[in-house]
């Protein structure tokens, strides 16, 4: 399995802060956000690793991530020119990717949870991450029928279907390389994440496991404080007591 860490956008929410850097190159405590996600994915064994990033912050994630060796790992650099929707991030990873399954984080998400085993364990369809929230609404929500067996999957959902949101961690066969191409645009002019949910959700190989732990979106203050706490109380920092 190859990894991809979708780390482009232009950080809007997050401005000023994102007027010199990235969003996913702020810092979350001592490390810069994007490496929560790396960890994730090397966690799960992953060493190929693609970062995509918008073509002005592309020369930030060179100096700062470099070859990966470091690492132990090796990162392959891509430009998102006019960012559509996450489902792209195959569609420009799609030679990197080859004849991979693939799994696909973005950059602004942090987790508590070790996914290990569920990536080290993937072998085909699709597998999305669940975490119950207060705010659905902001995400794509899962709707589960009597059987608590999701049903569908619906971005940002006007009307309340289950607290479920899904989560910026997503396991893919080779397949989505070619579903992410037969996309067309929503109502929003994007090409959504959920649509490739369902298209493995319609054939019943899509398997939705939950996160326990704490997940972070960190793309707005709020979040971002949230989560620069999450990992100094991780850390063991004192400023905490």
């Amino acid at each position: 399995m190859k990894g991809i860490i979708l780390a482009g956008g232009s950080g809007t929410r997050l401005s000023p802060l994102t007027k010199v850097t990235s969003k996913q190159l702020l810092p979350i405590y001592n490390k810069p956000m994007i490496y929560y996600p790396l960890e994730t994915l090397m966690q799960g064994g992953i060493t190929e690793i693609l970062i995509i990033t918008a073509p002005d912050r592309a020369g930030d994630f060179l100096r700062f991530l470099g070859s990966g060796k470091e690492l132990g790992v090796k990162f392959t650099y891509e430009i998102q020119d006019n960012p559509e929707g996450l489902p792209q991030a195959f569609t420009i990873g799609e030679n990197f990717i080859g004849d991979d399954s693939v799994a696909l984080i973005l950059g602004d998400n942090i987790f508590e949870d070790d996914f290990s085993e569920q990536i080290k364990a993937f072998k085909s369809g699709g597998q999305v991450f669940a975490k119950k929230v207060p705010d659905p609404e902001r995400f794509g929500v899962i709707k589960f029928n009597e059987a608590n067996v999701a049903e569908k999957i619906v971005e940002k959902p006007k009307e309340h279907l289950s607290d479920y949101a899904v989560t910026g961690l997503y396991l893919y066969d080779n397949r989505v390389v070619e579903a992410a191409k037969n996309l067309a645009k929503s109502a929003r002019g994007e090409y959504e994440i959920v649509d490739l949910h369902n298209f493995y959700l319609h054939k019943g190989e899509l398997t939705v496991s939950t996160v326990s732990g704490a997940w972070l979106d960190a793309g707005t203050f709020d979040s971002l404080l949230a989560a620069n706490l999450l990992i100094a109380k991780r850390e063991g920092s004192q400023v905490l007591l």
